[in-house]
C-alpha cells in the first residue's frame, strides 16, 4: 500500500471548489445505520439505527428490500456495543446509566418480538468488565463482573437462556482480569509490586495461582492487546514486545510459559487500540465457528492485514477490493462464506458491504451518513514531524477544502489516553473544523502507543514536560511550513487531551489564542485518587510509573507542579470547559476546580456540564449543543468561515 506522507499543494488536489457550510447537526446527528454484523446462520444482519433519537439494535433479513425491525427500546441512552450469540435467535448488548460505565449485559430474544430485553446482570453498582462466548456451547458465555465486591473482579459462566451465573473463580484480592476458554483452568492476570504483568493458572480446588509467565510492566502502560486464549485453552495469544521495539503476536504455552512467535510486521505494531467507541477491540481476526486465528491487523499510517489462513486470504483479497479505505468491523457466518465488512475512511466513513464468497456476489448495504458528500470533506494526510530531540512524531494534517493552505487558523487536536493514538479515518470534529476553514493537526506525541515501546516509554516523567514540548514543536512546524497563522492557533482535547489543553494555557500561555478542555484533568494527584476501584488496580504500570504515586509526598509535590490547577494564575487564554456529571474516570471536580479558580480571579470561562453524560458526550442533542458552542467559541477567537445557516 502506498501512503502519501507529504501534503500536496492546493493546485494538486481535486478540491479547489469551496464547499458549502455543513451544519453541525449533519456531522453529529446519529448515523442512518452503523456497526452491522451477520448472524451465525448467515440469514440476517443486526445493526444500530435511530429509534426515538437514540441508537438501538435493529435486525433485518439479508434479502434486498427486506424490512428492518427494532429489537431494543432504550430511550435515554444509545446502545453502542452489541453482538450475536452463537444461537441466531438471540442477541446480547451492553448498556450503562447516564455514562457511569456500570455496564449491564442484556439479552434480546428475537423469536419473541414483544418481549422486553432481559437484564442478565441486575446488580446495582456492579460493572461487567468482560464477556466472551464459549465456542461450541451456544447457550454459554464467560463473564467478568465485580458484583460480589466492587474492587474485585470475579469470573462466572453465564447461562444466556436462564440467566444463571455459575462461579468459576472468586478473586483472591489481587486479580485484575481473567481469561477462560470454557474448559481447562482459568488464567488470571495480576501485577507484581513492581508493576510487572503476570499470567497465572487458577487451581479451583486449592484456590491458588500458579505462575505461567511474567512480562516487564515497563513495556506495557496498558494491558497487552491482544490477550486471548486459544480455542483449546492450551495457549494465550499475546501482543509481545519482549526483545524488540515493535509489538508482534506470540503464543504463550499455558503449561510451560514458552513464547513462540505467531506473526509480525517488519515496521508496524499490532493494531491494539483503535477509536473511542471500541469499533475494533482486537487485532485478531478469528474463525466464527472454531475461534481459530485467521488474520492479524497491523497499523502504521494506514492498516495492513495479514491473512494466516488460505480461505481467509481469498476472502480478504475480495473484501479489500470493495473500498480504498481500511478494513474495519468484520463478521462472517459460521461457514465463513457470507461476510459483512465496514471500512474506515477519512471521507467515506463506515461504508458497509455484504460479500458472499461462495457466489462472488457483493453489494453495498449502507453508508452511515448518506447525506454527507465525500467530495466536500477534507482529506486527512499522514505527516512526520521532528521533535526538538529528534524523536519523529507521526501526525495527521487535515487542510480545509477550497482554501489556499497558507496562514490558516489552526486547531491542535490532542488525543486522550495518553496511551492511545490518532489514526487515519473519519472524525466529525475534524471535518467540522476543516469545513469552517481551520487546519487541523493531530500529533502522536511521545507516550502514544502503536509506534514501538521506545516511543511510548519516552513519556515517563514527561507530563507537562517533553510530552508538551512535542505539541509545541508540532505547532512550530505547522507555522514554519506556512500552513498556520501563529496568532490564530487553538488547542483542543478530551481526557488526557483536556489536560494537555490546560497545560498549554498554563505552561505556554502565549502560544495559543484559545483552548477547549473536554473532560480533562486539572490535578494529577486528585485524578488518580478519584479513579473508580476497577481502574485503580492497574495504576502501577501506567500512572504510577509515568507520573508518580500521590501517596508519596515527594512524588505528589512533583505531580502538583505538573498540574494546571497549581498554575491557574498564568491563564490568560480564552478557555472553554465541558464535563459530564457522571464521569467515573475524570470526576466533575477536575473541571469545577479549574473553573472556580478562574472565576475567583474574575476571568471569564465558558463552562458546560451535562447531567446525563459521563466521560465524553454520547447523546446527540448534547453533542450538537457542545459542538455548536465550540464552533462559536473558536469563531470568536480564531476567525474562520462563518456559519450563516
Amino acid at each position: 500500500m502506498h501512503v502519501t506522507t507529504e501534503v500536496p499543494p492546493i493546485e494538486a488536489r481535486n478540491d479547489t471548489a469551496l464547499p458549502d457550510i455543513i451544519a453541525v447537526e449533519d456531522l453529529f446527528e446519529l448515523p442512518y445505520r452503523a456497526r452491522a454484523s451477520i448472524s451465525p446462520d448467515g440469514t440476517r444482519i443486526a445493526f444500530l439505527a435511530p429509534w426515538k433519537n437514540r441508537l438501538n439494535v435493529w435486525v433485518q433479513d439479508l434479502d434486498p428490500g427486506a424490512d428492518a425491525r427494532c429489537v431494543t427500546a432504550d430511550e435515554t441512552r444509545s446502545v453502542l456495543h452489541h453482538w450475536w450469540t452463537d444461537d441466531p435467535r438471540r442477541l446480547l448488548y451492553l448498556q450503562d446509566e447516564g455514562g457511569d460505565e456500570n455496564w449491564h449485559l442484556y439479552r434480546v430474544d428475537l423469536d419473541e418480538p414483544d418481549a422486553p430485553a432481559v437484564d442478565l446482570t441486575p446488580f446495582p453498582g456492579a460493572r461487567v468488565l468482560g464477556v466472551d462466548l464459549v465456542h461450541g456451547r451456544p447457550e454459554k458465555a464467560v463473564l467478568q463482573i465485580n458484583s460480589r465486591k466492587i474492587d474485585e473482579i470475579d469470573l462466572h459462566e453465564l447461562d444466556i437462556v436462564t440467566g444463571e451465573l455459575a462461579p468459576l473463580a472468586e478473586n483472591p484480592g489481587h486479580v485484575h482480569g481473567w481469561l477462560y476458554a470454557g474448559h481447562g483452568d482459568p488464567i488470571a492476570r495480576t501485577l507484581t509490586e513492581d508493576g510487572d504483568l503476570v499470567l497465572s493458572r487458577w487451581d479451583a480446588e486449592s484456590e491458588a495461582l500458579h505462575r505461567i509467565v511474567v512480562f516487564d510492566g515497563a513495556d506495557y502502560p496498558m494491558t497487552p492487546s491482544p490477550l486471548e486464549l486459544t480455542p483449546d485453552g492450551t495457549g494465550v495469544w499475546v501482543g509481545s514486545n519482549r526483545g524488540t521495539d515493535r509489538t508482534r503476536l506470540v503464543r504463550i504455552d499455558v503449561a510451560t510459559g514458552e513464547e513462540t512467535e505467531v506473526d509480525s510486521h517488519p515496521s508496524f505494531d499490532l493494531d491494539g487500540v483503535r477509536r473511542a467507541v471500541a469499533e475494533l477491540s482486537s487485532p485478531l481476526i478469528r474463525d466464527r465457528r472454531t475461534g481459530e486465528l485467521i488474520g492479524v491487523r497491523y497499523l502504521g499510517e494506514r492498516q495492513v492485514v495479514h491473512a494466516l489462513d488460505p480461505h481467509f486470504a481469498e476472502v480478504l483479497e475480495k473484501l479489500e477490493a470493495l473500498s480504498d479505505g481500511d478494513l474495519g468491523e468484520l463478521s462472517s457466518d459460521e461457514s465463513g462464506q457470507r461476510w459483512i465488512a465496514a471500512f474506515t475512511h477519512d471521507r467515506d466513513p463506515g461504508v458497509t458491504w455484504f460479500y458472499d464468497h461462495s457466489t462472488g456476489e457483493s453489494r453495498l448495504l449502507f453508508r452511515p451518513y448518506p447525506h454527507l458528500d465525500p467530495g466536500a470533506l477534507a482529506p486527512m494526510t499522514p505527516v512526520r514531524i521532528p521533535a526538538r530531540d529528534g524523536l519523529p512524531l507521526p501526525s495527521y494534517l487535515t487542510l480545509p477544502v477550497g482554501i489556499e493552505p497558507a496562514g490558516l487558523p489552526m486547531v491542535l487536536l490532542v488525543h486522550g489516553g495518553p496511551w492511545f493514538r490518532d489514526d487515519w479515518g473519519y472524525s466529525p470534529l475534524v471535518q467540522l473544523l476543516a469545513n469552517r476553514g481551520y487546519a487541523v493537526l493531530q500529533v502522536n506525541f511521545r507516550g502514544s502507543i502503536g509506534y514501538g515501546k521506545a516511543h511510548t516509554k519516552a513519556a515517563i516523567g514527561e507530563f507537562a514536560g517533553a510530552m508538551h514540548d512535542d505539541l509545541v514543536d508540532a505547532v512550530e512546524w505547522a507555522v514554519e511550513q506556512g500552513y498556520a497563522d501563529p496568532d490564530r492557533i487553538a488547542i483542543f482535547g478530551g481526557s488526557y487531551g483536556g489536560y494537555a489543553a490546560l497545560v498549554g494555557v498554563t505552561f505556554t500561555p502565549d502560544l495559543f489564542a484559545a483552548a477547549v478542555d473536554y473532560v480533562g484533568i486539572s490535578n494529577l494527584a486528585n485524578f488518580m485518587r478519584s479513579l473508580p476501584p476497577f481502574a485503580r488496580k492497574a495504576l502501577a504500570t501506567s500512572w504510577y510509573r509515568y507520573v508518580g504515586d500521590p501517596d508519596d509526598p515527594e512524588q505528589e509535590a512533583d505531580m502538583l507542579a505538573r498540574s494546571p490547577i497549581t498554575r491557574v494564575d498564568a491563564i490568560r487564554t480564552p478557555l472553554m470547559v465541558a464535563q459530564g456529571a457522571n464521569d467515573a474516570r475524570v470526576v466533575q471536580a477536575e473541571s469545577d476546580n479549574i473553573v472556580e479558580a478562574l472565576r475567583a480571579r474574575g476571568v471569564d470561562v465558558e463552562y458546560m456540564v451535562k447531567d446525563d453524560e459521563g466521560h465524553g458526550f454520547i447523546n446527540p442533542e448534547n453533542q450538537i449543543d457542545f459542538y455548536r458552542a465550540v464552533e462559536r467559541f473558536l469563531a470568536r477567537h480564531l476567525g474562520g468561515r462563518k456559519n450563516h445557516g
